[in-house]
């Protein structure tokens, strides 16, 4: 008998032998069912492994984020499985897992291509797989067998000899590790390079969808060949895919490129060039209340206004290191007859040359200095989305220049900050990862790292929040916080960042008198609210699917005539509505009263007021509730509502609105 432990410390007898889906299987019938992969000793590997005397074994089950990994990537290789039987000669490159899903990229003979009706075709086979329940085999090669295996796979011999020459894992693949090529075999007619593990049987895979077709360069390269990519998605039940299915279907409803367009928000002229937008009226009254909001916040929070130019000579950016780390996503310099020049990718630098201008006091600690920065970032052509990857945006940008006392309060004070502006925007669930030092790559003493990871988990904790440690995950200057929200139907958004910069402070020789009359280095927080204002509107048009509330629609109330003998008096309705500060405009009677309503529900107006002979005796409207503002019980139109009733009520609604914003 052999002797192994369990993650909550427990142990567990077994024969020698036994594998860890042996183990599984000694704990319950529903672990055995639900395993996937196990972790031996912090190795992840397939159930089969047998376990030894003294390991420490956990079994990943299939509803966690690393089983899912398992089944999307084991799912990866029945559809290049079925690919490689439905069309001979077909080459398979790579195929990973990647988030809700996985990939495949293919080279097909003949100048074949994939099109979307091959989809059904490719899921049948792969379906037939699944019920054949094909055991997923490993075995180990060395480089020689590896490419002899693979002989007829010249992506898979390119990927072991570029291993091979290296001397290194060939982490993009994620099919290799050290000098030993492992490969899994469903049957003797398919084999694929992989570390794994895999699932035991293939038997494990029914919930799966296939999703699209795309292109996609050999290994990422513009020059490189052009390959065909099958996108799918796998889950553990067929419920769990139906939810991310419907999921998918609300969020191609809120997309907010389609949604922006339909609303007449803002729009991506082509003239422009790839990664730019225009706002249009209407987004641009929503982007100024953003902007308005953010404004007062700071104005009332300490913070002091700095404005920045949009490019810098060239030197600016060697000194923060920028041209050193980050030129691949800066735009290309401009020679002037004075110097280099770029555009600015970020306002960091800028600030902390308004930090030097002059000779600083520890009495002036912490100095936070705001702007609405506009800057600008090269985003390759294949990674743009809208607004929420873009080439030129403006970030709510601070800079806060505290002593290491002040540290902790300020991160304390920053988280409070972030949390009550993403409240004040409809957001209530919230996710916190804490990004600690790579002991590789850091810049800085252990001993300010230490603290300033300190601060950062003491500001978290102190909030009574939960969050996650990402180990090795900082930026070579300093620690952060990022903040992920959940929208109105569960996707996640990274948004708000707070970070700490020892690095910035030191290429730049900032410093402060101290109480001593000694000179000291400041440190330096990175802080963002929104992120930046168009990735952040792109989130809410999402969030809200373009149902804004009252307080930040564009427009508020529309007023429609019931006929043309109304309109003189609708006139005087908006004027009044005008003078109460309601963002309101209103329609001719020159087609059907329900045609004009459909039309402004269309348009997701909160308020569609309607005026008609008795309306115009007695001052009244009738007022028509948008979908989403109608509580339980309430009837979605009111009549002969007063219209100093409505008034007052909109006002008292919207204030609200205004007064929570400002305390949330």
């Amino acid at each position: 008998m052999i002797t192994v432990s369990l993650p909550d410390g427990s142990e567990r007898e077994l024969p020698a032998g036994s594998t860890a889906l042996d183990l599984a299987a000694s704990i319950g019938s529903g672990l055995k069912k639900a395993a996937v992969a196990a972790t031996v000793n912090g190795i992840d590997t397939d159930l089969t492994t047998e376990v030894a005397d003294g390991d420490v074994v956990a079994i990943i089950t299939n509803n966690t984020d690393e089983g899912r990994h398992v089944l999307r990537h084991s799912t990866a290789h029945v559809l290049a499985q079925a690919v490689t039987l439905l069309y001979p000669g077909a080459k398979f490159s790579i195929g990973p897992a990647i988030e809700n899903g996985f990939y495949y990229d293919f080279d097909l003979p003949d100048d074949q291509t994939f099109t979307e009706e091959d989809l059904g075709t490719i899921e049948k086979k792969m379906k037939e797989i699944v019920k054949a329940n094909q055991p997923f085999t490993r075995s180990e090669h060395s480089m020689a067998e590896a490419k002899e295996l693979f002989a007829d796979q010249p992506y898979k011999v390119e990927i072991i000899e570029r291993v091979e020459s290296a001397g290194a894992d060939d982490l993009d693949a994620g099919e290799v590790s050290g000098d030993v090529i492992s490969a899994y075999r469903n049957t003797d007619e398919f084999v694929d390079m992989c570390v794994g593990p895999h699932v035991p049987s293939t038997g494990k895979l029914p919930w799966f969808k296939l999703q699209k077709v795309a292109g996609a360069h050999w290994r990422g390269n513009e020059s490189g060949k052009m390959l065909q990519r099958l996108y799918g998605t796998a889950w553990e039940s067929k419920q769990a895919l139906a939810d991310h299915l419907h999921q998918l279907e609300e969020a191609a409803k809120r997309d907010h490129r389609k949604l922006a367009n339909e609303l007449d928000l803002l729009s991506f002229p082509q003239e422009l060039g790839g990664g730019l937008a225009v706002w249009h009226p209407k987004g641009a009254i929503i982007r100024k209340l953003m902007e308005d909001y953010s404004r007062l916040r700071h104005e009332t929070g300490g913070y002091e206004f700095v404005y920045t130019p949009h490019l810098a000579n060239g030197k600016l950016f060697e000194t923060s290191g920028h041209l050193q780390w980050y030129a691949d996503g800066m735009y290309p310099p401009m020679e002037m007859d004075n110097g280099t020049y770029y555009m600015k990718p970020m306002n960091c630098p800028m600030h902390c040359l308004i930090f030097k201008g002059r000779q600083r006091s520890y009495r002036e600690l912490p100095l936070r200095l705001f702007e609405l920065g506009n800057v600008y970032r090269y985003e390759r052509a294949g990674t743009l989305h809208g607004l929420l990857r873009i080439r030129g945006f403006t970030q709510d940008d601070s800079h806060i220049y505290c002593t290491k006392e002040q540290l902790a309060d300020e991160i304390a004070s920053l988280l409070d900050f972030v949390l009550s502006v993403l409240r004040a925007f409809g957001f209530e669930d919230f996710t916190f990862n804490l990004s600690t030092k790579d002991p590789e790559k850091y810049v800085g003493s252990d001993e300010i790292w230490e603290e300033a990871t300190a601060a950062l988990k003491s500001a978290i904790e102190s909030h009574g929040l939960e969050y996650q440690v990402k180990e090795g995950d900082a930026a070579f200057y300093g620690p952060k916080i990022d903040i992920d929200v959940r929208d109105a139907i569960g996707r996640s958004w990274q948004l708000s960042t707070i970070q700490a910069d020892f690095q910035l402070p030191e290429r730049f020789e900032l410093e402060y008198v101290g109480a001593d009359n000694e000179r000291h280095r400041p440190i330096m927080l990175h802080r963002a609210l929104f992120g930046s204002i168009e990735r952040f509107f792109g989130v809410l048009i999402e969030h809200y699917a373009g149902a804004f509330p009252t307080w930040l629609s564009p427009l508020q109330v529309r007023v429609l005539p019931v006929a043309e003998a109304h309109e003189e008096h609708v006139e005087k309705v908006v004027g009044e509505l005008q003078g109460a500060g309601v963002r309101v405009d209103w329609v001719k009677a020159d087609v059907g009263l329900g045609k004009r309503i459909r039309t402004a529900k269309m348009e997701k107006l909160p308020y569609v007021l309607v005026v008609g002979d008795d309306d115009v005796a007695a001052n009244t409207v009738g007022v028509n509730l948008r979908h989403d503002m109608v509580e339980e019980g309430q009837d979605d139109v009111e009549r002969d509502v007063p219209l100093a009733t409505f008034i007052e009520r909109f006002r008292a609604e919207v204030d609200n609105a205004a007064t929570a914003a400002l305390n949330a």
